[in-house]
């Protein structure tokens, strides 16, 4: 089957603004997340993880304005993401609402992990496009996806790591916190499973 080697122009720069709603929606849902931080930890990664969100964002911005797309142009899939983004806000302030902090911390680190899975995806596909073009568009969105890459890898693979044993704290048994992920800092999901395998060594 033949492939077009100058892609879907229209859905690439549909992707773009899909990246650009979920920085923005990311933002927000680490903003509320850190409400309910009550690990020292977790809430000072949180932190960490916002200011690098808020970076990604600037980060996006650049690649609009090389690319000479209006950043501000609505399109019907930013909405879909923008919904997204709030509703995992409105659930943050729903479990905080309930009165029980660490059933709290729970859930804002579930949708943190929600958030970053769209997130991490969303980079991975810049990255597969930028390897897929030539010319300038392609150095545009290299150097954009190289500069974010790793955060991304963190920000999914480490969260889903403080998500597990922040459970397995909540269900009665002993926790690795910080957990593996973060101890090892992994970067891929290989990495990730290797550090879950070995969590019992940390206990």
């Amino acid at each position: 089957m033949a492939t077009n080697k100058k892609g879907n122009t229209a859905k690439i720069h549909d992707l773009l603004y899909q990246a650009l709603e979920t920085e923005l929606g990311g933002i927000a849902v680490y903003t509320a997340a850190l409400s309910c931080a009550t690990n020292e930890d977790l809430a000072k990664e949180w932190t960490e993880y916002l200011d690098e969100t808020t970076t990604h964002k600037q980060v996006l911005l650049t690649v609009f304005e090389e690319l000479a797309l209006d950043a501000d142009q609505e399109v019907p899939s930013r909405e879909v993401v923008r919904h997204h983004g709030q509703s995992l806000v409105a659930a943050i302030e729903l479990a905080k609402a309930a009165g029980d902090p660490a059933a709290a911390q729970i859930v804002a680190a579930e949708c943190v992990v929600l958030a970053e899975t769209k997130d991490h995806q969303n980079w991975e596909l810049i990255g597969l496009v930028a390897e897929k073009l030539s010319g300038p568009e392609s150095k545009i969105l290299k150097k954009a996806y190289d500069a974010v890459e790793k955060d991304e890898d963190h920000h999914l693979y480490h969260t889903m790591g403080w998500t597990r044993e922040l459970w397995i704290e909540a269900l009665g048994f002993p926790a690795v916190l910080p957990p593996p992920e973060e101890v090892k800092k992994v970067e891929s999901a290989i990495g990730a499973s290797r550090a879950q395998q070995k969590r019992e060594e940390l206990l």
